[in-house]
Formats: structure tokens, sequence, C-alpha cells
């Protein structure tokens, strides 16, 4: 499936040296104020380029093919496209009959008996473009609310950035978006080690979501940290993803994981929020906290045994423009999966009650 949500949905096409990427957005409220300004800064943060990403150039500048009239949302979908614009193609001839250790040139192989081995196809990080973009839409609409979604790197391979110094304000200006200003000169030391050698390394990143009401997320097949899960799993490289503590719950006991509540104004204050702001799939009003964890970028410049289309052993020397730590770019786009679940969660949550759809229609019907 190429399509994210149920009310607030994102469809992408195209592939890494196709002619364009592009998206459409179904189910924007209509009269949202669509910001093309903090569009551009959004996929200014992804844009390959730089000195600790692939050297690939793209502009990366978004084309809105409908549904925005007047700087507003219309209520129909919004279509946006990506040209393609520095493919270098040949640089994967090599590739067109062998399977790429760690990438999913033989899964697709397997799946559908031909691939794009051109960068990857469809499935190389270049599509996380329209992922960004969309998110950015989703983020005009979340702002109305005054939620609020950000990310930063916590480490890179061996080297971990300090909790207690996490700075989300810092991380937005940083190269590499790192949360611990004190952290990140050895941490991008070790990113330009890695390219250096042609190796890679791999990174963790904490999302946090702020001014989230209480009550977002669905019973059983659609709560809010499994749908999260799923989307931030569906992000290339990602191999790992925890909600609040995570896997450092099952090291707890009861009363060391539990948020215990108080009252104010007949609402819940927690004194902690180890759950990371959900209970039962549903939000609790916390912030949301996400930890997810990217494996090492698979292409790297060693040889490395494989397989042809054939069965025949052959060796892999790759070539091409490769970032030494997906990671990095990968923090911006799960910001953006993030804003694309909430924006969704908060469409799907509008109808829970009768009270919120008398408050929309009325008692008596639809007021003209």
């Amino acid at each position: 499936m190429n399509t994210l949500g149920l009310r607030f949905r994102l469809s992408t096409f195209g592939e890494s040296h196709g002619v364009a990427i592009g998206g459409v957005i179904d189910g924007m409220p209509a009269g949202v104020k669509i910001d093309l300004e903090f569009l551009a800064s959004e996929m200014a943060k992804r844009k390959p380029g730089g000195k600790y990403a692939t050297p690939r150039k793209e502009d990366d500048e978004v084309e809105v093919l409908s549904g925005v009239f007047e700087g507003f949302s219309t209520g129909t979908p919004i279509g946006f496209v990506v040209r393609n614009k520095s493919q270098h193609s040949k640089d994967y001839d090599n590739l067109r009959d062998l399977f790429r250790p760690g990438h999913a040139d033989y899964t697709y192989w397997l799946k559908y008996g031909v691939r794009d081995h051109r960068g990857g196809g469809r499935a190389s990080a270049r599509e996380t473009a329209m992922r960004v973009a969309g998110g950015a839409f989703a983020q005009m609409l979340l702002s109305e609310f005054g939620v609020s979604v950000e990310s930063g790197i916590m480490n890179v391979g061996e080297i971990f950035g300090e909790p207690s110094k996490f700075d989300f304000e810092h991380a937005d200006g940083s190269e590499i978006f790192a949360l611990d200003r004190d952290a990140e000169e050895a941490q991008k030391a070790l990113i330009s080690q890695v390219r250096e050698a042609g190796e890679s390394v791999g990174a963790s990143v904490l999302t946090r979501a702020l001014g989230l009401p209480a009550g977002l997320g669905e019973p059983l097949y659609h709560k809010l940290d499994g749908v999260l899960g799923g989307a931030l799993m569906g992000l290339n490289g990602v191999k790992a993803v925890e909600i609040g503590e995570g896997v450092n719950a099952a090291r707890l006991r009861g009363s060391q994981n539990n948020d215990f509540m108080r009252s104010n104004l007949n609402r819940a204050v927690f004194s902690s929020n180890h759950a990371g702001g959900v209970l039962g799939g549903i939000s609790t009003g916390e912030p949301l906290l996400i930890k997810t964890h990217f494996k090492p970028t698979p292409s790297i410049f060693a040889d490395q045994p494989t397989i042809d289309k054939s069965g025949a052993e052959v060796v892999c020397a790759l070539r091409g423009r490769h970032d030494p730590c997906i990671g990095v770019r990968g923090s911006v786009v799960c910001t953006a999966l993030t804003r694309l679940v909430l924006a969704d969660m908060l469409l799907l949550g509008a109808a829970s009650n009768i009270s919120n759809l008398k408050k929309i229609y009325g008692s008596q019907g639809v007021q003209i």
C-alpha cells in the first residue's frame, strides 16, 4: 500500500531516478491556511547535500497542483510534485543483475519479479521527501489546535547525548539535528570518520509532540501508539520504535512504571510520563514521546559478497552517492510521519461521541 491514514490520507508515487516524485493529500478540511514558506523550510531540512548527507543535489521545490485557492485549502485533494533533477543512473548499471546486501533489492525481486535498480527505485529514501511535504501540510492543520511536533538525534552509533541536556531548539539549528550540544561535535566526527572509510553508522531519534489533546486514538485496531509504530517502522532503515519507556519498561516494577495521578480542575495531572503520552492506545494529554532507531545505511563502499538473479555468487562493488548516517535526515521524516498520524487521529476523534457531533450540526440538524 502507498497510502497512510484513514481520514487524513497521504498517498505517494514516484521513484528515486524517475521523472518526479509526488503525493496527494485527501481529507484536509477546507479553510486551513496553507503556508508555502513553511513547506519550503521543512523540505530544506530533509533535502540532500551538505557535509553529513548524500552529495546528491536536489532543489526539492514542491509544486502544488490542486486543493489550494488564494492561500487556503479548499477541502479537495491537495496534489503536489517534486521534479528529480540530479539522477546519476549510470552509477547503478553494475547493480542491474545483482542484489545489494542490506537493501530491499532481493525482496522486491521475489515479490514482483521486476525491480528498478537505479538507486533502489521505490524503496529509495528519495520517496521520503513526499512524506515530509505531507507532514508539513499536516502541521498546518495541527497548528490550528496548538499542536507541535519536533525531533532530534539522541545518538549516532555509540556516541550518546545526555537526556538531561536534550534541547529541541538546539536540534532545530544543528547540522545533524543533535539534541545534546555537548555530544554534537563527537557525533559529527563519527559521521565524517565512517564516510571517509566508505562505511556507515546507525542513529536514534527522539520525537516529541506537545499540545496534544487527550482522547486521540481508536480502541483495539487503530491505537495511537500502534499506528505511530506502523508508520515509523514503514520508514526506510527503521528497525525499532519505542513509546515512552519502551523496552526499558520490561525492566521495571509496576510501581516504577505507573504514572501516578492527582486532580487539577477535575483533570488528571500526571506525576511522570513513563507511558509517553499514551494509555490504552489513546492520548493522555501529556507530551507524546517516541524513540525511533535507524540501522546503518546499507550503502557502503567495501566489496560485499552477494548473489545475482541467476543465483551465482558475485561481489557487490557499490558506486553512487549515499548518506553515511540515514538517521540524520531520517529525523525530519520522523517528525513528518508523526504529524500525519496526529492529523488523522484529530479528524477521527471529531466523531467519537454525540456531544462532538452536536457541536458541529446542532440537535436539529445542519444550519444553513
